[in-house]
């Protein structure tokens, strides 16, 4: 059975007649529970395998579904971004994975909800040729009955989520604008579900306009490749062809034939020199998407089309980027236009760690040189997609979203530190960390040194799994994730922490020391023990620091660890350790705690 769908439309749709639902960036599919369940595809594919959030959900709610058996639903398979907006990019990735540990793990960090707009099949009894208002009206009370959420939710744990009708089209416009949503549908109150496009059911879209300029021919596909100026280079961001009238395409074709710079045996390019403006749905990963020619920029210059104006005109977020352009590590010259798109590209690396943490940030408004405070409350003024939780009298932001994340970084918040628990599970830490600390860039050898004896002396004998990162600056950190498990106190991971430094310490007191008043350290390496704690924190992997460096304290491979560099990774070697093979991968999956508990016991028999 093919889907009902939407027919594009270029005028919104108004009257009476209309009721208006959010269009989310997803999976079209069909959900069907009955002695068993299945997720098909528009393309009539099995899902299931590739979203075990579903068979999570049905195994979850089997009495629950018992009296409306069989049952059938119509919707869109998303990961939210914030309640009108789904991550496509997410959804892509996910749709490219072919393992299941790695879809396990997806499923887990970044879950995708369905998100039903109709009812097909209610009691073992087809819907289609109710009414659409009175299909909606079913299908409300379903989720009334059911205790599923009512409206789109990314912090509800429910996969199956209800899309809501809306008789205000104007209204919900203008949120979808706010919170940069992918469009609307208007569906007629009358309209039956019927197979195919129809003209009942009318989709307009949220198109962004960016100019850029074209850089060359691609001989092989005819499509034309756009760019702007990043810097004084140039910077591809995608490729058009749809839009143009045969006239202007033929035009366009001959215009670069005939004024060609250099040709390869797949393009003609030419020198900036002809601008367009382009829409589009999003871009990403250097590329658009659903994008068509707009119109020539005749009066605008090549060198006008810059890839930060570019950014800003295609900017995904809910919110303006305030002054792009504002340097924030003079040094090195980054802008917080590159420092965003750095958040960006780092996002699906640094979530998992962010996921139900109570936030501290250290905010630099004018740049690392200028002055920075704390941030632990959240502001008043923070967007309503920004997630809080109450916790000792303070209103802690929770970065569950990528918007979340953008603001953040959009507020000049550079440090990202975080508890070694989540909000929901204040009495269990969930990894414990050693911070090794040399006095200086000089002494870094000996953080190598004892990392080193941690794991090879000392985990690994013990059947302990350890994770190794930059502190950002010019020390080390090791980490043990406790596990699903949670077994382990906080006072017990005070033991096993100060065990684990003695240990160190023994016959070394020569280079490593536990002191904690720095000038009593001299030029040995302090082991801080003490920074794993309730209510402490520690900088959150990924996350960029506040100093002239533009250090990251970034996952590092073991393998790595006898060549370190003192000097801390910077972006782009970040991004590239995280995109060739995260080294915390698969921390989630580590359970170090019947190994922790085993060594907890020892110690305390001992």
């Amino acid at each position: 059975m093919k889907p009902m769908q939407p027919t594009l439309t270029f005028r919104f749709p108004e009257g009476k007649d209309w009721r208006y639902e959010v269009k989310y960036d997803g999976f079209r599919a069909t959900l069907a529970f009955g002695k068993g369940f299945s997720l098909v595809s528009r393309n009539g594919k099995e899902l299931a395998d590739k979203f075990p959030e579903a068979a999570a959900f049905f195994e979850k709610n089997r009495e629950v579904l018992a009296p409306f058996l069989p049952l059938s639903l119509d919707g869109e398979l998303t990961v939210l971004t914030n309640p009108l907006k789904g991550d496509f990019a997410a959804m892509q990735r996910r749709g490219r994975l072919r393992s299941e540990a790695g879809i396990g793990r997806e499923a887990r960090l970044h879950p995708c909800k369905f998100l039903a707009f109709d009812l097909l099949v209610y009691r073992g009894k087809s819907c289609r040729h109710l009414p659409y208002l009175e299909r909606k009206k079913m299908l409300r009370a379903l989720f009334e009955q059911t205790g599923w959420p009512l409206a789109p939710d990314g912090g509800n744990p429910s996969f199956v989520q209800m899309v809501p009708a809306d008789g205000d089209g104007k209204r919900l416009w203008e949120k979808i604008q706010i919170f940069g949503g992918e469009g609307i549908v208007a569906k007629k109150s009358s309209s039956r579900w019927e197979e195919g496009k129809s003209g009942s059911w009318l989709k307009y879209k949220n198109w962004k306009k960016a100019a850029c300029f074209i850089h060359a021919y691609d001989k092989r596909n005819g499509y034309f490749r756009a760019a702007v100026f990043k810097g004084e280079q140039v910077f591809p961001v995608g490729s058009f062809r749809h839009g143009l009238e045969r006239e202007e395409y033929e035009a366009l074709k001959k215009t670069i034939r005939e004024n060609a710079a250099k040709e390869d045996g797949r393009c003609i390019y030419i020198v900036p020199s002809i601008c367009v403006e382009l829409k589009f749905l999003q871009w990403a990963e250097q590329n658009f998407r659903e994008v068509v020619f707009s119109r020539f920029l005749l009066g605008l210059s090549p060198e006008q089309c810059t890839y930060e104006r570019f950014k800003e005109a295609a900017n995904p977020f809910p919110f303006p980027l305030t002054h792009p352009e504002k340097i924030l590590w003079p040094k090195q010259r980054i802008t917080k236009s590159a420092y965003i798109d750095y958040l960006q590209r780092i996002r699906p690396y640094m979530a998992p760690f962010l996921k139900d943490r109570p936030l501290t940030v250290v905010r630099y408004p004018h740049g690392v040189e200028g002055e920075a405070f704390f941030q632990k409350n959240c502001p008043d003024y923070a967007p309503p997609f920004v997630e809080t939780a109450a916790l000792g009298g303070i209103r802690y932001i929770l970065c569950n979203s990528p918007d979340t994340l953008i603001w953040l970084g959009n507020q000049g918040a550079i440090e990202f530190h975080i508890p070694f628990c989540r909000a929901d599970d204040e009495k269990n830490p969930a990894e414990i960390v050693i911070d090794l600390d040399p006095p200086s860039k000089r002494e870094f050898p000996l953080a190598v040194e004892a990392a080193a004896m941690i794991k090879e002396k000392f985990a690994d004998p013990l059947g302990l799994k350890c994770y190794l990162k930059s502190s950002g600056k010019h020390g080390l950190h090791v980490y043990f994730p406790v596990g699903g498990s949670r077994s382990v106190t906080w006072e017990e991971s005070r033991a096993f922490t100060s065990f684990l430094s003695r240990f160190l310490l023994a016959g070394n007191e020569r280079i490593f020391t536990v002191e904690r008043l720095k000038k009593n350290r001299g030029r040995r390496l302090y082991i801080d023990y003490t920074q794993h704690g309730e209510g402490k924190t520690i900088i959150c992997p990924y996350s960029a620091r506040g100093t002239g460096e533009a250090g990251v304290a970034a996952p590092l491979d073991w393998g790595d660890l006898p060549s370190l560099s003192p000097d801390p990774p910077s972006f782009e070697e970040a991004i590239k350790r995280a995109e060739k093979g995260d080294p915390f991968g698969d921390y989630f999956e580590t359970d170090n705690g019947p190994v922790l508990r085993e060594i907890i016991e020892f110690l305390k028999r001992k």
